[in-house]
């Protein structure tokens, strides 16, 4: 049997990266299919519960850089790939809202977990957005185009480490933010719970730990 004809070698670099693509998609793929599971499950406490007072809400899932947007009745509408807050944690400083973003430093950049009731609004750019927390100046937005950190691109990413960048605000997809967020949460209220990353959820929503809490 003749042997395989050897690959130029400027070509094997190229299947390797392939390659290597095509298992960071599966890995995404697989990750997507337990991280839809785990906002479905979530979401059927917040339903449960009462938590949402009958709003549209969405579950931020900062491990999986994943936002999954329900109705009032718990079904899953949609959900996006999120750009969240450079530094991993659940708690930013209590006066990160009052600073200029030139003194917030790496560590601080944090995303909060924690349940938000969000309320319609406009940044001092006056563009729309969506506040979770005014005074610490937490909101979700549609994604900036930002000198030097290529946000869109890291949004179509499959890993979830390119997603981490922001000052602590969720950036979504002008498309996903247009066609999901702003008919949901740019006209009412809604509620939106950021998952922990440092912590057991159960920690954080007392609604997680059933009727006799």
């Amino acid at each position: 049997r003749a042997s395989p004809m050897p690959l130029p070698p400027m070509t094997r670099p190229i299947r390797l990266a392939r390659c290597a693509a095509a298992c960071l998609a599966l890995a995404a793929m697989a990750a997507q299919a337990v991280g839809e599971d785990a906002a479905r499950r979530f979401a059927d406490e917040v339903v449960r519960a009462g938590d949402a007072g009958g709003r549209a809400f969405a579950v931020v899932d900062k491990p999986a850089a994943t936002v999954w947007v329900f109705d009032r009745g718990g079904r899953l509408l949609d959900n996006s790939p999120v750009l969240l807050g450079q530094a991993r944690g659940d708690v930013a400083p209590a006066d990160i809202g009052t600073r200029p973003l030139s003194r917030v430093r790496p560590h601080e950049k944090v995303t909060s977990a924690g349940r938000y009731v969000t309320e319609p609004g406009r940044n001092h750019r006056g563009e729309d957005i969506v506040w979770l927390d005014y005074d610490a100046g937490l909101s979700m937005h549609r994604v900036r185009d930002v000198p030097g950190e290529r946000r869109p691109e890291r949004l179509r990413s499959p890993g979830t480490a390119d997603k981490r960048i922001s000052f602590g605000c969720i950036n979504l997809p002008a498309d996903f933010y247009d066609r999901v967020i702003d008919p949901l949460f740019g006209r009412a209220t809604g509620v939106v719970y950021v998952l922990p990353e440092t912590q057991p959820a159960v920690r954080l929503f007392r609604f997680l730990r059933g009727p006799s809490s």
